[in-house]
């Protein structure tokens, strides 16, 4: 095969063959180094020469490689790092909208990692903070709801806070067919329509609302969504067959009903409502099939007259037609009268004998549904197993969810061709808050967790969160409600995330409302115990969002304690407001945010308590110094500069009482005490000994004066805690600076027994060791 191969390209195989033979590998003695030396050292020198310029060059090879390597492995984890954040920019939470994208960049590092906030405040209160970034193309779909819902959200409140009549299913609604995302395609259900589902089920579909039970309205919402479908479907029907459906001028609801039907029996010949000469030849009876399409689609005053008939009648007539069966062609007509009967009489066992026995009565799932939802009673699910009652025992919800419950989310879904379809199923079977939950999940680049937690507020607000347990999983009343301002409230930190502060104090109002009980808590016409939880959880969310960079200028405004700030809007009167920032001023002082609880309580007036926390940071930022911290100089700067600044405030506040100023006095003391310490340690640190000893000389509440006498048994007694302890500081600096002074006249040797009494007058106190041998050693 290799002889061919070289034939074809004109090599002589065999020629080549012999030359390859003549070839002879032989060992050489040739110097690899230039020959120019003369002796010895000279060639040597060339060899180290030569193995030098080697290992420089091997060396600067190795060098190069490694540098090569090195940035490639840095440019592998830069890349990696910036998919990851790319990755995670696709997220639900970092897909929300910003306030202001110039603001947004410079406060967010990568997704989830929030950075520091200047002290100058970025979040303003009023209608600006408010804008919602526009609808840009360049949007992915979840930013687009995101934005689009948020101001939805933003007009819910304001009405509900004005107690004004507001439609949020419709809002979202709106919302959502305002960015024009849904194009037709093989999907059955939509979220628009889904929407509209929600719509009719909290009843914004209708004028008048009737005194039915919250469940039976639920139902009756359902039915009505379906009904909506069917009429929406005839309609089109008509117009895809114009010449079929002979409508001409009339569009009254019965002659649309007429139409369909031409086009449905075509192939039946005439109709009943179209024959002219029912003698020349019998046409077909319509009755039963005009009854129920106009049942079906809603118009039910054209069947009323069915609709009225005796439940016992149709349970016997249901009897009678499964005993006749199927008869040739009229049993396709005869179902409908049959239908019509089982779903008036209302009875489980017929109902469940149909769906047994005509297994493929139904052309589509909504058809189903729209028959089961016509046939519940608001009775209980369990009835008597006795002759007359078992037959006219009522078909509940619970049966319904029951039946609808055992198969699969993907049976319905197609295995995810259409994912809607589930949620869809669950909300006609009344299952709402399964329903929202399995919505919450679907984590997709279509949005719908963020659809979710929009369709929660809605029901939430409608307060119908209640009457959403499925068959065998009932929640109770709080505990549905907790489930959906769960949901909402984690939507709204993740604006909270996002440095979008106005926009998660909407969403955080939203899920106090749900936990509240929707709407009704707005005006306090909820129960006792949901007021309690609204309120609880309203100052939990305001606190944190107080806590947060800019959320005390968001709440409460440039200044005073938020009377014409955002958190008027939830705590109304001024004593609530004063009681809630009290309390936050104090978790703020729990969790080391000094600064936040001083401002806070500044904001109130409560500037003796603002003063006593400042002397406490400046007795802290005192000892903190003294054992070496560098930035301690500055520390105590402030909180000085901050406590003279709020005794200048005092003197101007109208509302200080006796007592209070009496506080403010005793805190003054304390500060000024603070900073003769404060000085003290400044001269040490400087050098200036002398200075330092005379300051200590003239301390009042520390009698180290060697010409002041007294006991210093109670020198503690009516000294602060902060004061008290930068004692043992004080006196290891006092100690210090009198040894690198001249005792020219006894004067600190005075002050050393005085150092020593005060620490034999308190032995208990647990001062440091090292205090008491330096003592001690000057002694």
């Amino acid at each position: 095969m290799g002889c061919r191969l070289l034939a074809r390209e004109g090599i002589n195989a065999e020629q080549l063959a012999r030359d390859l033979k003549s070839f002879e590998l032989k060992t050489t003695y040739e110097d690899v180094f230039p020959a120019e030396a003369t002796n010895v050292e000279e060639y040597l020198q060339q060899v180290h020469e030569m193995a030098m310029l080697s290992a420089i060059q091997e060396a600067q090879k190795d060098n190069l490689r490694n540098f090569n390597d090195h940035m490639m492995t840095v440019l592998e984890d830069d890349w990696q790092k910036e998919k990851r954040d790319f990755l995670q920019s696709l997220s639900r939470i970092s897909m929300l909208p910003r306030t202001n994208t110039a603001e947004a960049t410079s406060t967010i590092g990568r997704p989830g990692q929030i950075v520091s906030a200047s002290s100058t405040p970025r979040v303003h209160s009023g209608p600006a903070s408010m804008e919602i970034t526009p609808h840009h193309v360049n949007k992915s779909i979840q930013e687009k709801k995101a934005s689009a819902y948020a101001e939805a959200v933003k007009n819910l409140n304001n009405a509900r806070e004005r107690a004004q009549s507001f439609k949020p299913a419709t809002a979202f609604k709106a919302a959502l067919e305002s960015l024009g995302l849904e194009a037709a395609g093989s999907k059955t259900v939509g979220m628009q329509k889904i929407w509209h589902l929600v719509q009719t089920l909290v009843g914004e579909d209708l004028n008048v609302h009737h005194n039915v039970s919250k469940k039976m309205s639920l139902v009756g919402g359902a039915k009505r969504h379906l009904e909506w479908g069917h009429a929406k479907h005839v309609i089109e029907t008509i117009q895809n067959h114009p010449v079929q459906a002979s409508l001409g001028g009339s569009v009254g609801n019965l002659q649309r009903i007429h139409a369909f039907l031409r086009i449905r029996l075509r192939d039946h010949g005439v109709l009943d409502f179209d024959a002219v000469d029912s003698r020349r030849q019998p046409p077909l009876d319509t009755t039963w099939q005009q009854i129920f399409f106009c049942l079906r689609s809603g118009y039910y005053d054209e069947a009323r007259s069915v609709a009225q008939s005796s439940p016992a009648v149709a349970s016997e007539e249901c009897e009678k037609m499964f005993r006749l069966g199927d008869r040739g062609t009229r049993a396709m007509y005869d179902r409908k009268k049959l239908l019509l009967y089982a779903m008036v009489s209302g009875s489980r066992r017929q109902i469940d004998r149909l769906l047994r026995e005509m297994p493929n009565l139904f052309n589509t799932i909504e058809d189903f549904l729209w028959f089961q939802l016509c046939a519940i009673r608001d009775g209980a699910s369990g009835s008597s197993s006795s002759g007359l009652n078992d037959a006219l025992a009522p078909y509940t919800l619970e049966d319904l969810q029951m039946y609808l419950n055992k198969f699969e989310p993907s049976y319905y879904t197609k295995n995810g061709k259409d994912p809607l379809m589930y949620p869809y199923v669950l909300l006609m079977s009344i299952q709402l808050l399964p329903a929202v939950l399995y919505l919450s999940k679907e984590t997709g680049e279509e949005g719908f967790n963020i659809d979710a937690v929009h369709i929660a507020i809605t029901f939430a607000d409608y307060g119908v969160l209640s009457e959403s347990g499925g068959a065998g999983q009932k929640l109770g009343m709080m505990d549905a409600f907790a489930e959906a301002a769960s949901m909402i409230r984690q939507f709204g930190s993740a604006y909270m995330r996002l440095e979008n502060l106005p926009i998660a104090l909407e969403y955080y109002a939203q899920a106090a409302a749900a936990v509240g009980g929707g709407q009704l808590s707005w005006v306090r016409r909820n129960s006792l115990d949901q007021q309690r939880q609204r309120s609880l959880m309203l100052k939990q969310l305001l606190t944190e969002v107080l806590l947060h960079d800019g959320g005390i200028y968001l709440l409460l405004g440039p200044r005073g304690a938020g009377g014409e700030a955002e958190v008027r809007r939830f705590l109304t009167d001024a004593a609530s407001r004063e009681q809630f920032l009290l309390e936050a001023a104090r978790q703020c002082q729990e969790t080391g945010c000094y600064d936040k609880s001083i401002e806070i309580q500044k904001r109130i007036g409560a500037f003796g308590m603002a003063l006593d926390l400042i002397n406490q940071c400046l007795s802290e930022a005192i000892c903190s110094l003294s054992r070496g911290r560098l930035d301690g100089d500055s520390r105590t700067a402030a909180l000085i500069h901050s406590g003279n600044e709020i005794l200048e405030m005092c003197k101007y506040y109208p509302e200080t009482s006796g007592k209070d100023r009496e506080h403010v006095l005793e805190q003054e003391t304390v500060l000024r005490q603070l900073e003769a310490i404060l000085s003290i340690h400044g001269h040490s640190r400087q050098g200036h000994y002398l200075d330092a000893v005379r300051e200590i000389f003239k301390l009042p509440f520390l009698p180290l004066d060697p010409r002041a006498t007294g006991s210093t048994m109670d020198l503690f007694q009516n000294l602060s805690q902060h004061v008290q302890a930068c004692v043992p500081d004080l006196l290891r600096v006092a100690l210090s600076c009198q040894e690198n002074v001249a005792d020219t006249d006894g004067s600190l040797r005075a002050m050393r027994t005085k150092i020593a009494n005060i620490l034999a007058s308190n032995m208990h106190r647990n001062w440091p060791r090292d205090l008491y041998e330096k003592v001690a050693r000057s002694l």
